[in-house]
């Protein structure tokens, strides 16, 4: 049996590729990680689609099966879910554009309607049900000193993915040789595809480390990301993005507390100016620069003069690439 859809967070296992069975498991069987086989059970709305193995977005028809991975999601302007919650009866949602499988407990009313599935089997290759730790990224421990331009944000949805783009293609224009990592969130591919569009290789996610989201114990976190970063130290500088905002379920202090003696340079994409000055007293970790949401006016940019100290550009003008430009030389190695 194969699925019409394997879903991105599958792309480690490269299951679209090989053969494998579905069979049902016992919900206490179940764990963090496993590969499922789901058929679609209603319509999806028309607006709604998912990245397949590829990281190209499909839309999915009732009747479509999938391969996903379950995963628990904490979102605070999209989906909250965990696939503890799901019952007896085996209804599924997928909780992110990846393919991360779980049951809805709580969603904003400004998301779109997940896709509603059906519990088929776990994929099972040679008797053993295939789970994203099986492959994760491994790598040989070496001395982390490549310098970091480290990307959080206030919230999720604040505009750090196209900062990221931004950054990596102002460095690469600069000739340095640019790797990047997406080190905490929810599964999708898309968001580290195209930072790799602006330049930066090799370019690495948690799903490559194994695992669904990030919402889970931090010593498991810790050991999972540790190959990412080893991975990446030939780089002459590492853009590494934490999703949402670090102090949120997704591990995202752990991964300031690991990368903290290689940041040279911090850009906050904060929702608004307040939320920047919350953030500062909240993690100790002033930005370098504030970009996002925050600063698509003058209005807010004026805002964050008055409330902080911090460079603030919006980095979707081209008036704001050469400021950028000269705050990125100056905190970086020659």
């Amino acid at each position: 049996m194969n699925a019409d859809v394997h879903t991105s967070v599958t792309r480690i296992a490269n299951l679209e590729e090989r053969s494998y069975r579905v069979q049902k498991r016992h919900r206490d069987r179940w764990a963090t990680g496993d590969y499922v086989f789901a058929r679609v059970t209603q319509r999806p709305d028309p607006d709604v689609s998912i990245e397949n193995q590829r990281g190209r977005r499909v839309k999915l028809m009732e009747g479509e099966t999938l391969v996903g991975a379950l995963g628990s999601r904490r979102a605070t302007r999209e989906l909250v879910g965990d696939w503890r919650a799901v019952e007896d009866d085996g209804d599924l949602s997928v909780m992110t554009g990846g393919g991360v499988l779980g049951r809805v407990t709580s969603s904003s009313p400004f998301s779109q309607t997940p896709v509603e599935l059906e519990y088929e089997g776990h994929v099972v290759v040679d008797d053993e049900v295939v789970r994203m730790d099986d492959y994760g990224l491994t790598a040989e421990p070496t001395d982390w000193e490549t310098p970091v331009v480290l990307v959080l944000g206030t919230s999720m949805s604040t505009g750090k993915t196209m900062s990221g783009r931004v950054l990596t293609r102002v460095l690469v224009e600069e000739g340095y040789d640019v790797a990047a990592c997406k080190l905490t969130g929810a599964g999708t591919y898309g968001d580290v595809l195209s930072i790799g569009v602006a330049g930066a290789e090799p370019i690495y996610d948690f799903v490559d480390a194994g695992l669904p989201t990030t919402v889970l114990p931090e010593e498991t976190f810790r050991d999972a990301i540790k190959p990412i970063l080893d991975s990446l130290q030939d780089a002459d500088v590492i853009i590494a993005e934490i999703g949402a905002s670090p102090l949120e379920p997704y591990n995202g202090m752990a991964a300031l507390d690991l990368l903290d003696e290689q940041v040279a340079f911090t850009v906050l994409c904060a929702s608004d100016p307040y939320a920047v000055v919350g953030l500062e007293e909240a993690c100790d970790c002033p930005p370098d620069l504030v970009t996002g949401i925050a600063t698509n006016t003058t209005a807010g940019i004026d805002l964050l003069d008055q409330l902080t100290d911090c460079a603030a550009l919006n980095l979707q003008e081209v008036a704001a690439k050469e400021p950028l430009r000269e705050l990125l030389t100056d905190a970086l190695p020659e």
